[in-house]
């Protein structure tokens, strides 16, 4: 099996989706949001480790002057799959979460530090800066 169907099945078990088909869909509409929002040092890393097909649609995307707040991002994918706030949240972390586990707690923690707060809970994780503050 290559990475890339492997991702897909990582994606279509979190997601719960009915065929890898669907959870490709939605894997490349995510990445193709997520690609607008990172830049620099966190953006190559973690193009480094998707499989070839994935990263080609990260990599295509341009990427906006400073990320967008989560929300915002959740209603971007909302957008791209034609789909309700509820179920763009339930994509994208269905994906952000198989990215996490793809490229690990170090780079995760990196690409959240990069992106505006709100984002943790999309990649599964705690959102502890909330409480810190």
């Amino acid at each position: 099996m290559t990475r890339h169907r492997r991702l897909i099945q990582q994606v279509r078990r979190l997601g719960r989706y009915p065929s890898d088909e669907e959870a490709e869909r939605v894997l490349d509409t995510v990445l193709a949001v997520l690609g607008s929002q990172l830049t620099g040092d966190e953006r190559c890393e973690l193009a480094a480790v998707l499989p070839e097909r994935a990263r080609a649609v990260f990599a295509s995307q341009v990427p906006l002057p400073e990320p967008v707040a989560a929300p915002a991002f959740v209603e971007a994918v909302a957008r791209g799959l034609n789909t309700s706030l509820t179920s763009a949240r339930w994509d994208a972390s269905s994906v952000l979460a198989a990215l996490a586990s793809l490229g690990g707690e170090r780079l995760t923690d990196r690409v959240l530090n990069h992106l505006p707060r709100g984002y943790a809970l999309l990649f599964g994780r705690a959102d502890l800066a909330a409480t810190a503050a």
